[in-house]
């Protein structure tokens, strides 16, 4: 065999003594001795590199496992509920005196707003902040809002929200010496959970009542919106127009809101158990569970003639689909497969690439070159005898 017994070697040498060495001709993952094997520095930084690449992936894994993942789906709204809660803090451009707050519904219900919700007279400068406001129609600040929105929609943070409790309308800062320019509104009222309009006009405009007719001079109704949300009240949750500002230089101006809102539900169980008469009083089904509301919005504001009825109006009407936000997170058991299916997959792949650098440097790089050269079949093909021979009849 080419010399191999001719230099003392025995194919015995190979195999493993004892009862169980019969059993080798069943092993599914053939060995290599320690005797002939050689480690080298290539191999150590490969081992590291691999090493380190499956940590970094199983961190990987195990993190995008705790964070969950969040689903969407639709359905059409089973719950019976009456009333709908509204959350409003907005400060008019104008004094408190001088402003009428009323709600009407599609079922002919009208609500006297402005005897349920508190006005405090304060300055329009202690409010107005451009770095905190969101100014109505600014394509930057829109694109800002969209991000800052989307952060309030996930299930884990509108949880934590809820569970902290904080959920009380601020103070109205003290004005001192100063005289008041504005008023604040704000509070929670209840109305019809149906269609309906909620609209801030000026006293004696809009609605027929003696004895009050306001100047038109002292028309204004620039606007900054605080808070306008649906359902319990959660400040620091942001909605659509929370924070936003709007201003006009002219007296009859009209700005108009229409908002749709969608029943949502935020749960981290897979079948949330909603009550069927749940309402806007019990937002809290279960400690990972709640019942709130979401709206779109879409505005608009113009100048309108003095016959006219100037003001802000919001339209809102109730969709009848419920909106439920799931997080879910895979089973323990199903981490551990994807982890080992991580380490396995990097270990065999980073050995054949390790493999197939090795034997193109054997038969591309210079050493591949030189043995090519001089023969290099090594002293088991009968080279070295050859040569021994070759000496010999010298």
């Amino acid at each position: 065999m080419n010399g191999f017994a001719h230099h003392g070697l025995d194919e015995s040498a190979f195999d493993e003594k004892g009862v169980t060495g019969g059993l080798r001709t069943f092993d599914a993952f053939p060995k290599t001795k320690p005797t002939y094997t050689r480690r080298t520095t290539a191999g150590g930084y490969t081992t590291l590199l691999l090493t380190l690449l499956c940590a970094f992936l199983s961190f990987s894994e195990l993190k995008r496992w705790y964070a969950g993942s969040e689903s969407q789906q639709f359905s059409v709204e089973k719950g019976v509920s009456q009333t709908l809660q509204i959350n409003l803090d907005a400060v008019i451009s104008m004094k408190c005196e001088d402003i009428h707050i009323n709600i009407q519904d599609a079922s002919g219900d009208r609500i006297l707003a402005g005897d349920m919700l508190k006005r405090d007279p304060t300055t329009w400068a202690m409010w107005v902040n451009p770095k905190k406001v969101h100014h109505s129609g600014n394509q930057g600040d829109k694109r800002r809002r969209e991000d800052m929105e989307e952060e309030d929609t996930h299930v884990a943070h509108v949880l934590g929200e809820v569970r902290k409790g904080r959920r009380k309308f601020k103070k109205t800062p003290r004005l001192g010496r100063v005289a008041a320019d504005s008023c604040r509104v704000f509070g929670s009222l209840e109305g019809n959970k149906v269609q309906g309009d909620f609209h801030i006009t000026a006293r004696g405009h809009g609605y027929m009542e003696l004895g009050e007719h306001l100047s038109h001079d002292a028309f204004n109704f620039s606007h900054l919106i605080n808070e306008l949300s649906f359902g319990p009240l959660y400040p620091s949750l942001l909605n659509p127009l929370d924070h936003t500002l709007a201003t006009t230089p002219h007296h009859f101006n009209k700005f108009q809101y229409y908002l749709s809102i969608v029943p949502t539900i935020y749960t981290r169980t897979f079948t949330p158990s909603i009550p069927l008469n749940s309402t806007t009083h019990s937002p809290l089904a279960s400690s990972n569970t709640i019942l709130t509301n979401q709206y779109a919005v879409t505005s608009q504001s113009h100048v309108v003639p003095e016959q006219s009825i100037p003001g802000i109006f919001f339209k809102f009407d109730i969709e009848p689909i419920l909106l439920t936000i799931s997080e879910n997170r895979g089973g323990f058991l199903a981490l551990c497969v994807r982890v080992v299916n991580v380490i396995s997959g990097v270990l065999v792949g980073g050995g054949w690439c390790y493999q197939l650098w090795g034997w193109g440097k054997e038969n591309f790089g210079k050493a591949g070159r030189s043995r090519a050269k001089s023969g290099g079949e090594g002293m088991l093909h009968g080279r070295k005898e050859e040569s021994d021979e070759g000496e010999s009849e010298a």
